[in-house]
């Protein structure tokens, strides 16, 4: 597992045993074959990068290249227990939609996303009046692939627009460890790098 990804071992602990899974932008698997490994999950990927399938593919996971923006309306509906989106969906085209697909073909969604509602972010921004460059958001405003920039704040109030209910919810700190969201949702919104949902239709 990616040491830097600390949101990988909540995930794990939100997807129950013996679940069908997919990860949309799984990258090289690792995060499948945890959940193969812990929980006998059956999963599945897909990744845009070539390379990154290949990846999967030698790891024994089932990976199709494709591109989550456009692809996902071959998945039936309720195709899967989990359908997992982790720090990807600032870098969809339509990430209202992607959100409905996510809970279209999933029974459950999982979605972890990097928050730009973080006092080093507004900080950044109000001293040197440009887009910031961070340890969790190292790339620079003309070559980044976060094209839709959301805070935990953002997410939670559109998940409520599209009547999305919020089963469970995690937010961590730049060393992993996690911060409470029961009525601190502005301390959270200041000092959380990311956070992660279990998402239900209603």
């Amino acid at each position: 597992m990616n040491k830097n990804r600390h949101d990988f071992l909540i995930i794990k602990e939100m997807v129950s045993n013996n679940s069908r899974v997919l990860d949309i932008g799984c990258d090289d698997g690792s995060l499948l074959k945890m959940l193969q490994e812990s929980k006998n999950a059956n999963t599945r990927g897909i990744e845009i990068s070539p390379d990154k399938v290949n990846l999967c593919l030698a790891k024994g996971i089932s990976a199709v290249q494709g591109d989550a923006n456009q692809d996902l309306e071959m998945y039936p509906e309720d195709s899967f227990d989990f359908v997992i989106l982790s720090k990807t969906l600032q870098s969809m085209i339509e990430p209202k939609k992607m959100l409905e697909e996510l809970l279209r073909i999933g029974k459950n969604a999982i979605v972890s996303i990097p928050n730009f509602g973080h006092w080093k972010v507004r900080l950044y921004l109000s001293i040197y009046g440009r887009m910031p460059v961070t340890p969790s958001l190292p790339a620079t405003w003309y070559n980044t692939e976060n094209i839709h920039l959301c805070t935990i704040n953002d997410f939670i109030h559109l998940c409520s627009e599209l009547q999305i209910e919020i089963i469970k919810s995690v937010a961590l700190d730049k060393n992993g460890n996690l911060l409470n969201f029961a009525n601190r949702i502005r301390s959270v919104n200041l000092i959380g790098e990311q956070a992660i949902f279990l998402l239900k239709r209603k």
